[in-house]
């Protein structure tokens, strides 16, 4: 063999080296499996909220108890801001199995599990403690398995607060208020609906677009929780904030049902051990930051206005009875029952 021949085979022995290795480190950052050598699984999670907020900061805390719960062999990297998709985006991946986990709200998993719905009609918990009792109850464990044949299970819940409306220059004190305004919300026919029957005008943009929206007149204003109104600073274009508590929607992690078989006993439990833990440690976190938040909103001039629940209560009446005879209609007549 010449020496022309030996500088080819040395040459293409070295590319077949680079696309091979170039191949491999492609499979481990889009995978979701360990490699043989380092026998250390990774698994990635995706969602919408910046780094500042407590339900990241309780996915950062869970991604550190299932490194010290497996001794290093399991690891969650998290991808916040949308880096790989909006909330329907990463729950399609999810449910692929592309994308091993994804934080969610309940609301925007109703066109892919009908039953997640019941969270986004208004005024069904009559408050927060009353929430919590269903979602760490038998209604709301079944609720998070009710995914399985979509492609997707729930870990935990994610305290997501009470949603209100919010406003640029209309205070919110009754529904009346709301006649003829464009308000914001994530795309859920429930959520939808609900604004509908308020008497505003359902108007749903991504959560990304919602600054621009708002600081373009696109919309008069949008509901959501403090923490997260507060965090996209929402309160640099809105300066009315109105406490109605219409609904509380939790969020929830999801893992992929393909990503869950996969996983081995023991390391199904360590996951599931720190998704439990990171939902108590978020809770507390939650509850902390909305106080501190509240101070800083007002310190920055918005209004905070309590209005009187009673007449939004009754002004959705009418929603609750459509859904006599349905399977949503019986989730609330189990929501309303327990004590």
């Amino acid at each position: 063999m010449d020496r022309k021949a030996v500088s080819f085979l040395i040459v293409g022995l070295l590319l077949g080296m680079l696309v091979a290795t170039a191949g491999f480190a492609w499979y481990v950052r889009d995978g979701r499996l360990d490699t043989s050598t380092s026998n250390v699984r990774i698994l990635k999670l995706a969602h919408s909220l910046d780094q500042s907020h407590p339900v990241h900061k309780g996915m950062e805390f869970m991604a550190r108890r299932l490194e010290e719960l497996s001794g290093g062999t399991m690891r969650i990297e998290i991808f916040p801001n949308e880096q790989l998709g909006n909330e329907t985006e990463a729950i399609e991946q999810v449910q692929r199995g592309v994308l091993a986990m994804t934080k969610t709200s309940t609301a925007a998993l109703e066109s892919f599990i009908p039953e997640m719905a019941v969270f986004s009609i208004p005024y069904i918990f009559r408050d927060e403690d009353h929430c919590w009792r269903v979602l760490e109850g038998p209604l709301g464990q079944e609720l998070m398995l009710v995914g399985e044949s979509h492609g997707v299970r729930g870990l935990c819940y994610y305290d997501a607060g009470t949603r209100n409306f919010y406003t640029i220059d209309t205070p919110i004190l009754s529904p009346d208020d709301l006649q003829g305004l464009k308000i914001r919300v994530m795309k859920s026919k429930t959520s939808m609906d609900m604004v509908q029957a308020l008497g505003a005008a359902p108007t749903p943009i991504p959560w990304g677009e919602l600054y621009t929206a708002l600081q373009q007149g696109m919309v008069d204003g949008a509901e959501n929780n403090l923490p997260s109104f507060y965090s996209n600073r929402h309160f640099e274009v809105c300066k009315h904030f109105s406490l109605d508590a219409h609904t509380i929607i939790p969020d929830i992690l999801l893992v992929s049902e393909t990503v869950w078989q996969t996983l081995s006993p023991q390391e199904q439990k360590w996951l599931q051990q720190a998704a439990n833990e990171s939902s108590r440690f978020e809770r507390k976190l939650w509850a902390d930051e909305t106080a501190a938040d509240l101070k800083k909103m007002q310190a920055e001039g918005v209004t905070i206005h309590k209005p009187d629940r009673q007449a939004f209560i009754e002004k959705v009446q009418a929603m609750h009875r459509s859904y006599d005879g349905t399977e949503l209609g019986e989730l609330l007549s189990r929501i309303e029952k327990e004590q």
